[in-house]
């Protein structure tokens, strides 16, 4: 086998509808999510939201609309527009961490000492930002190598996304799968693991290959995943995380 037969192949005929097709799973999944969500809460007259939690919303959309706008613009081959526009995402994608770290930290606090107190779930909300806070700076890294950076940047995506997918369908696989530690993962990460898999399918299906930045991004989201979940398991964890949050 030649070195240009074993090369990654950049591009695919089928890379425009795929990735267009991912973005739209995972918009449906915020949708399904939060939408019903927010209509419950404002159906039950319940206090308003903390104005970080608008904000925190309002970057995450944006986020999604970039994306779905660089994609759009690949699939049109308007590459210097997409060039152009990625200089927002860089900007954009940093804040976003910070505005996450200090929506959590808010949240967290807001239901400390009521019945949703969880401070445990510290380590969920680390674990998603710290994920995409990699993945999204090995994007931007590589931007000049495509078939990377694409790749990389929709999986630090798919990693900021469990939390719609958890709230769509958490609650019914929390009640058929019980409180172990693989359901605790399916509640929280079963989407992650679905939308990461079918990149990999889809790269073996086209390619026979796995990207290699894909297959270390994988690894390294999912292994991340898995500790949080440890994390949220483990009974020393809470009290480390409850002094995290302040108290």
């Amino acid at each position: 086998m030649t070195a240009e037969k074993r090369r990654f192949a950049p591009w695919h005929k089928s890379d425009r509808n795929f990735f267009l097709a991912m973005v739209a799973i995972i918009w449906l999944g915020i949708l399904m999510g939060f939408v019903p969500d927010i209509l419950r809460h404002v159906g039950a007259h319940r206090p308003p939201y903390p104005l970080i939690v608008h904000i925190h919303g309002a970057a995450f959309v944006a986020w999604l609309c970039l994306l779905t706008a660089q994609v759009l613009l690949i699939r049109n081959k308007r590459v210097d527009l997409h060039r152009k526009l990625g200089v927002a995402t860089a900007i954009l994608a940093p804040v976003m961490v910070v505005l996450g770290l200090s929506t959590a930290y808010v949240v967290d606090n807001l239901h400390f000492g009521t019945p949703d107190n969880d401070p445990s779930f510290l380590s969920i909300q680390l674990a998603d930002l710290l994920n995409f806070a990699v993945l999204a700076s090995a994007a931007i890294l590589c931007r000049n190598t495509s078939s990377a950076h694409k790749r990389l940047i929709l999986l630090a995506t798919i990693f900021i996304s469990d939390a719609g997918f958890a709230r769509w369908w958490g609650e019914a696989l929390e009640k058929l799968l019980g409180h172990s530690f693989w359901a605790n993962w399916a509640v929280d990460y079963l989407s992650d693991f679905l939308l990461v898999a079918a990149i990999g399918f889809y790269d073996l299906f086209t390619r026979r290959r796995l990207h290699p930045a894909y297959l270390i991004g994988a690894i390294w989201g999912l292994a991340i995943e898995l500790i949080a979940v440890w994390l949220y398991a483990s009974p020393w964890w809470k009290p480390v995380a409850t002094r995290l949050l302040g108290h």
